[in-house]
């Protein structure tokens, strides 16, 4: 800095206010600094600065890892909001939701200097009530239980499961299978809670449900035995990946959708509407999500008391996997 006042012949503190973005340099002073700057290579230190400001204008995420549709578009849209309001992102991934891996992210986080973090974390393996974090760091929590300690953004699961249920209900379908995401998540049981909720609201029977592990894989496996069943005219799937195997398996075992049996899906990943046939589904809004995220990590920022749960509702987006059920005795 003394040598880009030198070759300026400014001041130390007069390079300090450029660097800075002081609006009150008079601007022939504030282009010579930068020529001195571009001219020696200079490059404020943003972390330094960083420190005597006392914020970093960083937001850290810690998640359970990259492979999950809602996870990665969650992510995407908490950066895109990050940067909107002037923030860089640094991510954790987890390897495993234990309570020594989230205080090791946040630990790491510490070091790497953020002012706050989004925890992304959709299993019920972790205990936030007690897990000890560093007081200066507001934390915002996606897709959780941990109401009361901290604020919570999620999408309305159980909205979206009625809407795909009452849809197919109100087709006509007798009752509606389900195909659910893993035991540990907590989307997985909103979903399902709801599924039955529904059923049973309508005195419908309720089969017994499938579960699966949020890939095409379990999703083919478990269409082979819905298959099977010949009472099975309607299928909610938990998400659109496993949809897609399902309509793989339908395919092989001769059944038609939605001749013979309609299926719907949840999430609206890009891809859903190319599927054969496109996929009916229930849509998050990831992008409202992140910005919720972004928007309770600076309102706390600020010094706001910032509590309770935002929930981002859902959508139905009706295509071709759904239909009226056959009358009795066609073919």
């Amino acid at each position: 800095m003394a040598d880009v006042a030198q070759l300026a012949g400014v001041s130390s503190q007069t390079v300090s206010r450029v660097s800075n973005g002081d609006a009150a340099v008079v601007e022939s002073t504030r282009l010579k600094v930068l020529d001195a700057m571009n001219q020696l290579g200079y490059r404020p230190n943003s972390a330094a600065r960083a420190l005597k400001r006392g914020d970093f204008r960083a937001i850290g995420v810690i998640t359970m890892g990259l492979t999950s549709t809602g996870n990665v578009r969650t992510l995407d849209a908490i950066a895109g909001s990050a940067s909107r309001e002037g923030y860089a992102v640094t991510l954790i991934p987890l390897d495993a939701p234990t309570q020594e891996n989230v205080k090791g992210a946040f630990t790491r986080l510490d070091e790497l200097a953020v002012d706050a973090v989004v925890l992304i974390m959709e299993v019920h393996l972790l205990d936030t009530s007690a897990l000890t974090l560093p007081p200066h760091v507001k934390v915002v929590v996606v897709d959780s239980d941990a109401t009361g300690r901290f604020p919570v953004v999620d999408t309305d699961q159980r909205q979206g499961a009625r809407q795909a249920v009452q849809h197919l209900l109100d087709l006509g379908h007798e009752t509606v299978w389900h195909l659910a995401g893993p035991e540990e998540s907590f989307a997985a049981g909103r979903r399902s809670d709801a599924w039955e909720a529904v059923l049973r609201e309508e005195g419908r029977a309720v089969p017994p449900a499938l579960r699966g592990d949020w890939t095409p894989e379990s999703g083919y496996e478990a269409g082979l035995r819905l298959a099977d069943e010949p009472g099975c005219t309607a299928v909610f799937v938990a998400n659109d990946q496993m949809a897609l195997g399902v309509l793989r398996a339908f395919n092989e075992r001769g059944r038609r959708v939605p001749e013979d049996v309609s299926v719907v899906g949840f999430d609206d990943i890009p891809d859903a509407a190319s599927y054969i046939p496109p996929l009916t589904t229930v849509r998050q809004d990831f992008t409202q999500v992140g910005a919720l995220c972004v928007d309770a990590a600076l309102r706390e920022l600020r010094g706001e008391t910032v509590t309770g749960v935002r929930l981002v509702p859902t959508a139905l987006v009706e295509r071709s996997s759904t239909a009226a059920p056959r009358p009795a005795g066609n073919a």
